[in-house]
């Protein structure tokens, strides 16, 4: 469970979830995959009702201090008197609390990589890939299965790609495991996970792993 989850949202969770998001969002940007004030990233800390602490909107990503973040409902709306800055979220917050709420995500990462830019652009319909060591790494297996990251039309409307998230994406069951990374098509990628190492690790992977797959084309 991510730790966000366990507690009251206090300060002091408040502050340690900027703290990490600054962090990761800097490593991110020195990748090159958020420039500018591109891109967004999200960890849970609440979960009845849904709260997240999302990146706040129009600062350099690079540059982010710890109280850069906003705290917002299940719709992607910004919550006040819950903590957080009065800096506004990002339009994209809406599908960050989506996927928290489809998956059970404890974080979710959004940037700008250009492999799956691209990937998304040439493979509308979806990303196979198998036969890849790396596919270990977002719970599949590295052999004879095959394996599909899901793209999903770009649009403005949050709504309209959470429920176009939400009609791809497959459930974990016994005995099968989901795709954490959802491609936009010609806009970027997100990827989630229990909590912000493991959704860094699903979006190196999956970014790796499309590089590839562009590579073999």
């Amino acid at each position: 469970m991510n730790v966000f989850e366990e507690g009251a949202v206090t300060d002091e969770v408040l502050a340690r979830a900027g703290a990490q998001l600054a962090a990761e969002s800097a490593r991110f940007a020195a990748r090159g995959w958020m420039p500018g004030t591109a891109g967004n990233l999200s960890v849970t800390v609440g979960r009845d009702p849904l709260r997240l602490a999302v990146t706040a909107s129009g600062l350099d990503k690079g540059e982010l201090a710890s109280s850069d973040i906003v705290i917002v409902d299940a719709d992607g709306a910004g919550v006040r008197g819950e903590g957080g800055s009065e800096q506004r979220p990002s339009a994209e917050a809406g599908l960050h609390a989506r996927i928290a709420a489809v998956t059970g995500a404890g974080a979710v990462i959004h940037v700008h990589a250009l492999a799956a830019v691209t990937a998304g652009h040439l493979w509308p319909a979806g990303v196979v890939l198998r036969d890849l060591e790396m596919l270990k790494g977002i719970g599949h297996s590295a052999h004879g299965e095959t394996v599909t990251i899901p793209v999903v039309a770009n649009g403005q409307d949050m709504t309209v790609l959470g429920d176009a998230f939400e009609a791809l994406y497959v459930r974990p069951a016994s005995g099968s495991n989901d795709v954490p990374a959802l491609i936009v098509a010609d806009h970027g990628i997100y990827a989630w996970g229990r909590d912000l190492r493991q959704a860094r690790w699903h979006l190196e992977l999956t970014e790796a792993l499309l590089q590839i797959a562009l590579a073999r084309r």
